[in-house]
C-alpha cells in the first residue's frame, strides 16, 4: 500500500496526471472517500493527462460518460446506486470489455464485478485545523497486472509519497 500527500485540488490532479504513462487499455481505478474529498479532480487530472480535450465533470446524475483520448477513458459515479443490479443495469461488464481506461467513483458495490485487477484509492480529507487543501490518498494495487507496477507507481508518486508512520 502506498500512501500521498497533496495539498490543494490542482496537486491532485498532478498526482493522477503522473499515473498516465502507466495505465493501460483495460485498467479500472477505483476511488473512494468522502462528499468533497476529490475524487472527481483524480479523474479529471488523469483525463487531462490523456488528452481528452472535453470538460470532465461528476457524473453524478447521468451516472457514466466516456471521453475520447489516448484512451477512451469512461467515468462512473455509482454514488446514487444501492445494490449490484443496479450497477449492471450500467452495462459494465460491457464497458469492462471496451478495453477503456475506466475510474469508477463511490465503487465499491461494484467489487464483485470487478476484474481482478484494480487500482484501488481511498481519498481523505486532511484534518480540519490544517489551513491547506490537504488530501491522503491511499493506494493499493489489487492483483498481479497492478501488483506488478507498484515499482513504478512509487517512482511517479515519489514527490508526493510519504511514510505510513507519518501523520496523515
Amino acid at each position: 500500500m502506498l500512501h500521498v500527500r497533496t495539498r490543494s485540488v490542482d496537486a491532485t490532479r498532478q498526482v493522477a496526471a503522473a499515473l498516465e504513462p502507466l495505465v493501460r487499455p483495460g485498467d479500472v481505478i477505483l476511488l473512494s472517500g468522502d462528499l468533497g474529498a476529490g475524487k472527481t479532480a483524480f479523474v479529471q487530472g488523469l483525463a487531462v493527462a490523456l488528452g481528452v480535450q472535453e470538460r470532465v465533470t461528476s457524473p453524478t446524475f447521468t451516472l457514466a460518460a466516456s471521453y475520447e483520448g489516448r484512451l477512451r477513458l469512461h467515468h462512473l459515479d455509482v454514488y446514487r446506486l444501492d445494490n449490484l443490479a443496479e450497477v449492471l443495469d450500467l452495462d459494465l461488464p460491457e464497458l469492462l470489455e471496451d478495453r477503456a481506461v475506466i475510474c469508477i467513483e463511490w465503487g465499491e458495490v461494484v467489487i464483485p464485478e470487478l476484474p481482478r485487477d484494480f487500482l484501488r484509492i481511498r481519498i481523505q480529507l486532511g484534518h480540519p485545523e490544517e489551513i491547506d487543501d490537504a488530501r491522503v490518498l491511499e493506494i493499493e494495487p489489487i492483483g498481479p497486472s497492478w501488483v506488478s507496477r507498484n515499482q513504478q507507481l512509487n517512482l511517479a508518486w515519489a514527490d508526493w509519497v510519504i511514510s505510513e508512520t507519518e501523520d496523515f
